[in-house]
């Protein structure tokens, strides 16, 4: 009798045991095959075609820019002029960059080429996504910086960093490359973003709205921004007690970090070391000599934008001069930003002299 007990007592341990053992090995299936299933979706991607796009188009553009030294074909008369088609796209001007079509790359010899990477700032957003093939409706993030270095002051050095911000996009993807260059390592990071607000930035730096001796009345824009800005749904407006006037700008290009001139007349603007003038006299925004077309006791310019999904401009900038701001100007004499933000009264002086594109 003791002996059938100790049998089934026996039985009943190697049952138990097989019971661990097979639950063991399940959990053991069960850790493994979920483990596939997400490197198999790692591999595969989400299954949402809208996050699909986004990824193909970060990798697609940073493969174009990183392979090769990249194309410039320019337009004539609405068609390509294959014919002056050249591999230098970066000894083309901004003005020129617009007029055509640029495939930005940045590699040559399997290097960085630094001079193309400072001609970035020739090219718009808008522009680097068409040529880079980048589907109409994305924007775009761009940056270039060294993260290693035996100079620890270079650690984190921005050679290029421009475009639309992240947060202002519902769907982003991220693409990059990292380049050795001696004893640096530099990172190129390119996001690419489903929509978002472009990030438009234009300054008013210096006015000069009282003309003097048959010199113009002239406004100084500053481009804060590594890209290029195109004009193309800028605005003027121009307040005052006597007169509203406004002009749509419908063309041209602002270099990045550079400043634009914009006059009553060409010919006698002082231009200083401004890159860009712009003609704001025949259209009868601005005026020269005794044609004053700014009210000179006092008003109000301001600079807008208007988005392409948007029908009301957007103030991005304003100047104003005479009432109660203190700041009654004498003929030839201009109005100067200090550079801080906001741009409030207390920003703004009348300086000895006038400094045009300086």
């Amino acid at each position: 009798m003791r002996k059938h007990a100790t049998n089934s007592i026996q039985r009943d341990e190697s049952g138990l045991t097989a019971v661990i053992e097979f639950l063991s090995a399940f959990t053991l299936f069960l850790m493994i095959l979920t483990a596939f299933l997400s490197l198999a979706q790692l591999e595969m991607g989400s299954n949402d075609t809208s996050v699909d796009r986004v990824d193909r188009a970060a990798y697609n553009g940073l493969d174009r820019m990183t392979s090769n030294s990249g194309w410039y074909v320019p337009l004539s008369e609405s068609s390509l002029d294959y014919n002056n088609s050249t591999m230098d796209w970066h000894r083309i001007d901004a003005q020129g960059l617009s007029q055509g079509i640029v495939q930005v790359g940045l590699v040559v010899d399997g290097e960085l080429d630094h001079q193309r990477i400072a001609a970035l700032s020739n090219i718009t957003e808008d522009s680097l996504l068409t040529g880079l093939g980048i589907d109409n409706g994305f924007s775009m993030f761009m940056q270039i910086k060294v993260i290693e270095s035996d100079n620890i002051s270079r650690i984190g050095l921005a050679l290029f960093e421009g475009g639309t911000p992240r947060n202002s996009a519902e769907i982003s993807s991220s693409a990059s490359v990292t380049f050795q260059e001696g004893s640096e390592k530099i990172q190129l990071i390119l996001e690419v973003h489903d929509g978002g607000r472009k990030s438009n930035k234009l300054y008013i730096t210096e006015i000069s709205p009282r003309s003097v001796s048959g010199n113009p009345e002239w406004i100084e824009v500053l481009n804060p921004n590594d890209f290029a800005i195109s004009l193309e749904g800028w605005s003027f407006a121009h307040v005052s007690p006597s007169s509203n006037t406004d002009i749509l700008l419908k063309e041209g290009v602002i270099s990045g970090h550079s400043t634009a001139i914009f006059t009553g007349d060409l010919l006698s603007q002082d231009t200083g070391n401004s890159s860009h003038i712009f003609d704001l006299g025949q259209s009868g925004f601005l005026g020269v000599g005794m044609v004053s077309a700014l009210d000179d006791g006092g008003g109000i310019v301001k600079l807008s934008y208007t988005q392409l999904s948007e029908f009301q401009p957007t103030e991005v900038f304003r100047v104003e001069w005479g009432g109660d701001t203190g700041f009654f100007l004498t003929p030839g004499q201009s109005l100067e930003w200090n550079g801080n933000l906001p741009a409030t009264t207390l920003e703004w002086s009348i300086p000895s002299q006038p400094s045009p594109g300086n």
